[in-house]
């Protein structure tokens, strides 16, 4: 994000970005879960309106925590496995919960005493879920977050509390008409079993979501448990489930028995019987899924290379490396630029870009044949050997993997935290595209390694 000239343009960036934000795949999660909390709630405008303002509270003080803790605090949140963990245990434990097992609730106790206090536990459970959705977004609004922290770093630290603010307004009136919505459907008359219903299918939403957090975990620390096809495959069946389910084929025990099929069910069954036929075909046929780019794992890498070499295996059957060094030597030897691309393993937009941008044929065609490629995982938790250890000059603090020295080498030499994020450098390792880029556009994308092309040949 590059720095507006005045206020007015940086806030209606920030306001821009976090808009945009919101239809990134990170952020689905959290939409049924906020329907789902909200249907137990009273004095819905009221507490729906406070799950507004603590949305853009919450996105405007983490800029300023952050600042304390360092850009790289981002990182750990979104890709370490115990925030991950903590997550996958939550969508798990409510989706149980949707589905009627049992009721969430504080004990008697705490109950009582925050009943004295003006319902004010009913208002800290709604800005722990404020809490939620900023958390879970990271890996999606990180691009603009990133930039933001960067600013903070240098001593700017009202700017980044205004652009947080702006940033978390779009998050905040969509998630409000979200939990506002729970109420205008209690005001409709007969209600009747449908709302049980409705429950219901966002508690097996939950599992299926809740899958994407033991993933990033999975991904980061290569434990190669959760591949593409078992990832597709669980989710084959609690989509194909939530059809049956809205069908009437399977029911819980406190449902009623379905006797007519009106129109609103037998298209909501279609639909989700219709998007596990698009997941069967990629399980099947190897299909590639557009739209659940970033949500799946990648798919399996050809690891073929040469005997004894450090080139690594990239998607699209590319080749380059994992190691900085190690590409700008090659560089040297065959006399092409070096495309730098900072990725990670648990990055939704990043997987966007190599499943949606990279394949296509001009673009496969430059980089294969015009780039060293040098992919530099930031969230990799593989240690560095100890002599390679070392405390940076960003913070002062020891980096001990290899997704901590990627991340360093992009703060501390390029100024910036968030993926993906592309440069392109010559064989002494100084730029010659001096705008990075980002998520882009195949066009913009294009743009981008021609001008690379170019002047390196200058």
């Amino acid at each position: 994000m590059q720095e507006s000239n005045t206020l007015i343009g940086f806030l209606l960036t920030a306001f821009l970005a976090g808009f945009a934000s919101i239809f990134m795949p990170c952020i689905y999660p959290i939409m049924p879960m906020t329907v789902s909390f909200f249907t137990k709630q009273s004095q819905g405008t009221s507490k729906a309106t406070f799950y507004g303002l603590s949305i853009m509270f919450v996105f405007a003080i983490i800029g300023l925590v952050a600042t304390l803790f360092g850009a790289p605090f981002l990182n750990f949140i979104s890709t370490h496995w115990i925030p991950n963990l903590i997550f996958f245990v939550i969508f798990v434990v409510f989706g149980i919960s949707l589905l009627g097992a049992f009721e969430i609730v504080l004990p008697h106790n705490m109950v009582n005493n925050i009943d004295r206090m003006s319902e004010k536990g009913g208002f800290l459970g709604i800005f722990f879920m404020a809490l939620t959705l900023v958390v879970v977004s990271f890996s999606c609004t990180a691009p603009f977050v990133g930039s933001l922290l960067i600013l903070a770093a240098k001593g700017e630290v009202w700017r980044p509390l205004w652009g947080m603010l702006a940033f978390g307004l779009p998050f905040a009136v969509v998630f409000t008409s979200l939990a506002m919505f729970p109420q205008w459907l209690k005001s409709l008359p007969k209600s009747g079993g449908w709302m049980n219903e409705m429950k219901a299918v966002f508690g097996i939403l939950e599992f299926a979501l809740a899958l994407k957090f033991l993933s990033n975990i999975d991904l980061t620390y290569h434990f190669n448990l959760i591949s593409r096809n078992l990832f597709l495959g669980i989710w084959i069946v609690i989509f194909a489930a939530i059809g049956l389910y809205i069908l009437g084929i399977i029911r819980l025990p406190k449902d009623n028995k379905v006797t007519k099929y009106s129109v609103q069910r037998v298209v909501f069954a279609f639909i989700f019987f219709a998007f596990t036929a698009y997941m069967a075909s990629g399980f099947v046929k190897g299909r590639e899924l557009s739209l659940l780019s970033g949500l799946l794992p990648p798919k399996a890498l050809n690891t073929t290379v040469a005997d004894g070499s450090k080139l690594r295996a990239l998607p699209h059957d590319l080749q380059g490396f994992y190691d900085y060094d190690d590409a700008l030597a090659y560089a040297k030897e065959v006399n092409k630029p070096i495309f730098i691309d900072f990725t990670g393993y648990a990055c939704a937009n990043c997987r966007k870009m190599e499943e949606n941008v990279w394949p296509k044929p001009e673009v496969l065609e430059r980089l294969k044949n015009e780039f060293v490629i040098a992919s530099l995982y930031v969230d990799d938790k593989k240690a560095l050997p100890k002599e390679k250890q070392y405390i940076s000059k960003y913070d002062e603090e020891l980096k001990e993997t290899i997704g901590d020295k990627n991340m360093d080498l992009e703060i501390t030499k390029y100024n910036n935290n968030a993926q993906p994020y592309y440069v392109i450098e010559d064989t002494n390792g100084k730029l010659i595209v001096k705008q990075a880029i980002g998520y882009s556009s195949t066009e913009d994308f294009i743009k981008f390694l021609d001008e690379g092309i170019n002047n390196f040949k200058k």
